[in-house]
Protein backbone atom coordinates (compact mmCIF):
# COMPACT_ATOMS: atom_id res chain seq x y z
CA UNK A 1 0.00 0.00 0.00
CA UNK A 2 1.31 3.52 -1.05
CA UNK A 3 1.55 6.04 1.28
CA UNK A 4 -0.34 9.55 0.21
CA UNK A 5 0.58 12.85 1.04
CA UNK A 6 -2.93 13.89 0.40
CA UNK A 7 -6.31 12.83 0.30
CA UNK A 8 -8.41 11.29 -2.47
CA UNK A 9 -12.27 13.08 -3.08
CA UNK A 10 -15.14 10.46 -2.98
CA UNK A 11 -15.35 10.17 -7.04
CA UNK A 12 -11.27 9.32 -6.80
CA UNK A 13 -11.45 6.87 -4.48
CA UNK A 14 -14.33 5.16 -6.00
CA UNK A 15 -12.17 5.36 -9.58
CA UNK A 16 -8.97 4.06 -7.68
CA UNK A 17 -11.50 1.00 -6.47
CA UNK A 18 -12.35 0.46 -9.93
CA UNK A 19 -9.35 -0.14 -11.10
CA UNK A 20 -7.96 -2.44 -8.11
CA UNK A 21 -11.08 -4.34 -8.91
CA UNK A 22 -9.91 -4.90 -12.70
CA UNK A 23 -12.49 -3.10 -14.16
CA UNK A 24 -10.51 -0.95 -16.35
CA UNK A 25 -8.63 -2.44 -19.45
CA UNK A 26 -5.18 -0.34 -20.42
CA UNK A 27 -5.04 0.96 -23.99
CA UNK A 28 -2.71 -0.98 -26.38
CA UNK A 29 -1.45 1.84 -28.30
CA UNK A 30 -2.26 5.12 -26.64
CA UNK A 31 -1.18 7.28 -29.13
CA UNK A 32 -3.22 5.76 -31.87
CA UNK A 33 -6.11 6.39 -29.81
CA UNK A 34 -5.85 9.99 -28.45
CA UNK A 35 -5.46 10.83 -32.03
CA UNK A 36 -8.43 8.38 -32.95
CA UNK A 37 -10.30 10.53 -30.98
CA UNK A 38 -8.81 14.12 -31.12
CA UNK A 39 -10.16 13.31 -35.35
CA UNK A 40 -13.70 12.43 -33.81
CA UNK A 41 -13.75 15.29 -31.46
CA UNK A 42 -12.94 17.71 -34.72
CA UNK A 43 -15.11 16.27 -37.46
CA UNK A 44 -18.27 15.96 -34.46
CA UNK A 45 -17.19 19.73 -33.36
CA UNK A 46 -16.95 20.59 -37.37
CA UNK A 47 -20.31 22.66 -37.85
CA UNK A 48 -20.41 22.89 -41.46
CA UNK A 49 -24.36 23.41 -42.20
CA UNK A 50 -26.38 26.74 -41.71
CA UNK A 51 -29.88 25.88 -41.38
CA UNK A 52 -33.19 29.01 -40.80
CA UNK A 53 -36.04 27.28 -38.70
CA UNK A 54 -39.02 29.02 -37.70
CA UNK A 55 -40.13 28.71 -33.80
CA UNK A 56 -43.07 30.68 -32.12
CA UNK A 57 -41.94 33.81 -30.30
CA UNK A 58 -42.64 31.89 -26.72
CA UNK A 59 -40.38 29.16 -27.75
CA UNK A 60 -37.57 31.59 -28.88
CA UNK A 61 -37.55 33.57 -25.97
CA UNK A 62 -37.74 30.14 -23.47
CA UNK A 63 -35.14 29.05 -25.32
CA UNK A 64 -32.86 32.34 -24.91
CA UNK A 65 -33.68 32.22 -21.02
CA UNK A 66 -32.09 28.53 -20.55
CA UNK A 67 -28.86 29.23 -22.60
CA UNK A 68 -28.70 32.19 -20.80
CA UNK A 69 -28.59 29.34 -17.30
CA UNK A 70 -26.71 27.13 -19.52
CA UNK A 71 -23.89 29.77 -20.32
CA UNK A 72 -24.33 28.86 -24.13
CA UNK A 73 -25.82 31.18 -27.37
CA UNK A 74 -29.16 29.78 -27.84
CA UNK A 75 -27.77 29.20 -30.97
CA UNK A 76 -25.47 26.37 -29.65
CA UNK A 77 -27.98 25.60 -27.03
CA UNK A 78 -30.70 24.10 -29.70
CA UNK A 79 -27.68 22.95 -31.76
CA UNK A 80 -27.22 20.57 -28.81
CA UNK A 81 -30.76 19.74 -27.77
CA UNK A 82 -31.27 18.41 -31.60
CA UNK A 83 -27.92 16.50 -31.50
CA UNK A 84 -29.07 14.90 -28.44
CA UNK A 85 -32.01 13.75 -29.30
CA UNK A 86 -30.63 12.75 -32.55
CA UNK A 87 -28.37 10.39 -31.11
CA UNK A 88 -30.79 9.11 -28.40
CA UNK A 89 -29.25 11.02 -25.61
CA UNK A 90 -32.30 13.35 -24.97
CA UNK A 91 -34.62 11.27 -23.22
CA UNK A 92 -38.45 12.13 -22.55
CA UNK A 93 -39.93 12.89 -19.80
CA UNK A 94 -43.33 11.26 -19.18
CA UNK A 95 -46.26 13.23 -17.23
CA UNK A 96 -48.01 11.52 -15.12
Amino acid sequence: MTVRKYQLDPEEREIEAAIERGEYIPVENMENEIKSLQRAAKAHGNKNKRINIRMTSWDYRKAQEKALMEGLPYQTFLASILHKYLSGQLIERKAN
